[in-house]
């Protein structure tokens, strides 16, 4: 295992637990781009689960690889699903959003 491996999936799980943390307690620049999507308000706290579940699973990824791959899967999934939302809405615009949550974990997975 190397240091930028180690230091990537870090980095990525600490982004994504941030992102996680923000949809919980319901951070206003996350919630009402959310809302503008048509996410439903009832599908918040899964989607929060969701990114947590993930961010655990790259760290656990680090000491056990098959949990770290399937967050690696999991965790591209749901930001491509993201990216399709925000595509769908037409909010062009934010589209880099999703991009950056997803763009780190792609990164520790080809590290690894």
């Amino acid at each position: 295992m190397s240091v930028a491996f180690t230091a990537v999936t870090v980095a990525a799980a600490l982004w994504v637990g941030f992102s996680a943390f923000s949809v919980f307690t319901r951070a206003k620049w996350v919630v009402e781009p959310l809302a503008a999507y048509g996410v439903p308000t009832s599908w918040w706290t899964w989607l929060g689960l969701a990114k947590a579940a993930g961010a655990v699973g790259l760290l656990v990824g680090l000491f056990v690889p098959a949990v770290g791959v399937a967050a690696t899967v999991g965790l591209v999934l749901y930001f491509t699903g993201a990216v399709i939302t925000v595509l769908r809405a037409r909010s062009f615009s934010h589209v880099p959003f999703p991009l950056m949550y997803l763009a780190p974990v792609v990164v520790a997975y080809l590290l690894g």
